[in-house]
């Protein structure tokens, strides 16, 4: 999340409208009454793990496949429901890259101009320029098996840019890179984008990546849209359990509610009491199915009294396990609500086998199991 809010916001205007989409490949349901709004200058994520329904409604922007249904589809205020992918101003980076191995790096740039008739000199100007744009300058006559890895994708990237479509589609385009590889990559993404100021719309199963690069996350499951919102919302306020265990929040408890004090929810979890924020979409109702969640670097061991003061979740603990991470401290402790996870960043730190674990309510979100 380091550079999100460091990038302009996006541009209020609408460049992309879906409307209640619908679509099954026989009895399959893909995608389940999607809907959706594109803001121009975006970068949003289709977050999700596989068979989510990310890619599919992906390949419908691009118009490989057509809706079983949809209410509204525009693209810049025109409709494009039916209209086939040729026809569309977007372009899609796959995942594999797609590049031709026969060709040169520049003739892979330009092959898009080439099939809409751009001569030959103004073609060649292109490419280079935007060659030198993903930092492949001088690369125009290489073949394409004397790239690395990285070096194909930036190919792939300019071969999709020198278009200049509407949107830009990413599917999964880091998967096949290394790490170090992929980390650097973003870097890159982002920096086009902020470049370009261009409306791109990528496909990840990594809440590392949606987290660090987008302005809007849509979190799918099963043809569904789950949560939407920005990076921070996803990570810090789930709205549901499916959100809370995807967004990787280590501690969720089944709960019941024993008093509700606006957005102030008091539960019992294993007769265990606590707090914490609602952050459902309906407001909660005692007796309703609800769980309690916390991410384990919110815990803190507590000394004396405790050092987040009076209205904290405080609990006496029982150390476990423990596994030493370099960077920090994974422990395991038993307490009054079952096992609790911390992640504990000094290292000086020593665990007796009795200790005191405390956390904030505002630290806590309380949700629907639904």
């Amino acid at each position: 999340m380091t550079e999100t809010s460091e990038r302009p916001a996006p541009a209020s205007e609408d460049i992309l409208a879906i409307d209640h989409l619908h679509h099954r490949y026989g009895n399959v349901t893909a995608l389940k009454d999607v809907s959706l709004k594109v803001r121009r200058g975006e970068f949003l994520t289709l977050l999700g793990s596989s068979g989510s329904g990310k890619s599919t409604l992906l390949r419908m922007i691009a118009g490989l496949e057509m809706p079983t249904s949809v209410d509204v589809f525009t693209l810049e205020g025109r409709p494009m429901a039916q209209v086939p992918a040729n026809h569309r101003n977007v372009s899609t980076v796959f995942q594999h890259y797609g590049l031709f191995p026969h060709l040169s790096v520049g003739q892979n740039v330009e092959y898009g101009l080439h099939v809409r008739k751009i001569p030959v000199p103004e073609r060649r100007r292109q490419a280079e320029e935007m060659l030198r744009l993903v930092k492949l300058d001088g690369m125009y006559d290489r073949p394409i098996h004397a790239l690395s890895g990285g070096q194909r994708q930036r190919v792939a990237l300019a071969r999709s840019l020198v278009l200049k479509p509407a949107i830009l589609l990413l599917d999964e385009p880091l998967g096949a890179l290394d790490e170090k590889l992929r980390l650097e990559m973003q870097i890159e993404l982002l920096s086009l984008h902020r470049t370009l100021g261009m409306t791109f719309i990528y496909v990840t199963h990594s809440q590392e990546e949606a987290l660090t690069m987008s302005h809007r996350i849509l979190l799918m499951s099963n043809g569904e849209i789950v949560q939407e919102g920005r990076p921070e919302d996803l990570f810090d306020r789930p709205s549901n359990r499916f959100a809370a265990e995807f967004m990787g929040m280590e501690n969720i408890f089944t709960a019941e509610i024993t008093a509700i004090d606006g957005g102030v929810i008091s539960v019992t979890v294993n007769g265990a009491h606590l707090r914490g924020l609602w952050t459902g979409k309906t407001q909660p109702r005692i007796g309703d199915p609800i769980a309690v969640a916390f991410r384990s670097e919110k815990v803190k061991l507590a000394r004396d009294k405790g050092a987040l003061g009076g209205d904290a979740n405080r609990f006496e603990a029982t150390l476990k396990s423990r596994v030493y991470k370099g960077k920090y401290l994974d422990v395991v402790a038993a307490s009054a609500l079952g096992d609790v996870r911390l992640r504990l960043w000094d290292d000086h730190v020593v665990l007796s086998d009795q200790f005191k674990i405390e956390w904030r309510p505002t630290n806590t979100v309380v949700i629907p199991i639904d």
